[in-house]
């Protein structure tokens, strides 16, 4: 009898788990995810900014997973796993499994801040990037009409709320598109009137890597214009405010959410499961604690019997590929009733891009910064993306923006569902 394999999420675990056991005819795998598409979150801050199309870092599941025999596609959102009966219900329909693994990655983290939750921009998927995009070249359209200057400058100034890559990697794309395009594209608006702020709750940017890393963006940011507040944290946002641990405030309409994240909610899984920032306790074969055959992976999951991550891995990609492919082959040895092999991370480092031509590498035995970092960068980013064609797009885009420094896809769009038949 196959082996049904149910995998919820279809990010770096998701899709590295299924590469793992494609074609092996012990298994039937299932994936599960409420979107069609796989997509690649590290670029997902220059969807954000108009500088790539969301295709660019996008790929259809059943596109992928058609040249696999054993593997099918439910688009649909869990609700709940039902450890009695091996099933999990979905807003689509229900699913039997005889292993599952949950590969559901995070959501943003809002800290019980109700006005941050509902005014805030979060970046976490394509449709919050695709939004904030709108929303920051709506916010330039209304500032060029506007003859009140209070009013201009809160709308022209923008928030980043979290100084790690993601928040380092935006404020540097932005302070550069303010300097290529805004002057040229929007003679309207008096730009002394706008301000870039990036704000942190801890002593330095890039807090997770090394020194060089560290002051490099300080001091590039801080060229490029970019107000950095660090040892502050943002405590509300009301009325158009953004309000600050120290006292201050800053008017805005626009306050961007990087600032940390929370594992995704999973119905029915032991209470003593789940621990801090709703993440998933795990073994050392990633299987969830108090549980038979469901597995955690990635983002959700934390994992204690690594010795050299006593804590717990970072949330980063490689772990939650390294993981997936651990599990994937632990999974056979099960079919061959031999011993799984405890999961041991392997750092291959980390990185951040901070603007055109600088970026910071950090490797397990030495760190490097500039050109060679920016190239470095460039290479690492492209490898992951699914599809050749995917590949070479954002390549020959990339090439074609950082030559000319204009984006040319700062398009404002508003789908909207057609209601009348005659139209």
């Amino acid at each position: 009898m196959k082996k049904h394999v149910v995998i919820v999420g279809g990010g770096f675990a998701g899709i590295n788990l299924i590469k793992s056991l494609k074609n092996d005819s012990r298994f039937r795998i299932t994936l599960v995810d409420k979107n069609n598409y796989h997509f690649f979150p590290p670029l997902i801050y220059q969807v954000a900014t108009s500088f790539i199309e969301a295709s660019n870092i996008s790929y259809p599941f059943r596109k992928m997973i058609s040249k696999y025999n054993n593997v099918h596609f439910h688009m649909g959102s869990l609700l709940r796993v039902n450890r009695e009966n091996n099933t999990i219900e979905t807003d689509t329909g229900n699913l039997s499994y005889d292993y599952l693994v949950l590969a559901l990655g995070t959501e943003s983290n809002f800290f019980g801040m109700e006005n941050v939750q509902r005014c805030a921009l979060p970046m976490k998927s394509i449709e919050e990037a695709l939004y904030l995009r709108n929303h920051m070249l709506l916010n330039l359209e209304e500032a060029a009409r506007n003859k009140d200057i209070k009013a201009a400058e809160k709308l022209q100034n923008v928030v980043i709320a979290g100084g790690g890559p993601t928040g380092v990697e935006l404020a540097g794309m932005l302070a550069e598109m303010g300097r290529y395009i805004a002057e040229k594209e929007y003679p309207e608006i008096k730009l002394g009137l706008s301000n870039l702020y990036l704000i942190d709750a801890l002593p330095n940017l890039l807090s997770s890597m090394s020194e060089t890393a560290q002051d490099t963006s300080y001091k590039t940011l801080k060229k490029l214009g970019v107000k950095i507040l660090l040892n502050t944290s943002v405590k509300d946002y009301v009325d158009g405010k953004v309000l600050l641990s120290d006292g201050s405030s800053i008017p805005t309409e626009t306050l961007i959410w990087t600032s940390g994240v929370i594992g995704r909610e999973v119905p029915g899984l032991p209470e003593e499961s789940i621990t801090k920032g709703r993440r998933i306790l795990v073994d050392e074969f990633n299987k969830v604690h108090n549980t038979e055959n469901i597995f955690a992976l990635g983002d959700i999951c934390l994992q204690l019997t690594d010795k050299n991550y006593p804590k717990g891995h970072p949330q980063l990609a490689q772990v939650a590929i390294q993981q997936a492919k651990n599990l994937g082959d632990n999974l056979k040895r099960l079919q061959e009733v031999k011993r799984g092999i405890p999961f041991r991370y392997k750092n291959k480092g980390s990185m951040a891009i901070i603007s055109k031509f600088k970026a910071v590498v950090d490797l397990p035995d030495f760190s490097f910064k500039g050109f060679i970092a920016w190239l470095t960068w460039l290479f690492i980013h492209i490898i992951p993306l699914v599809g050749f064609r995917n590949k070479l797009r954002l390549a020959l885009d990339w090439l074609r923006l950082f030559i000319t420094n204009n984006p040319s896809i700062r398009l404002i769009l508003y789908p909207k569902r057609n209601t009348s038949k005659n139209q």
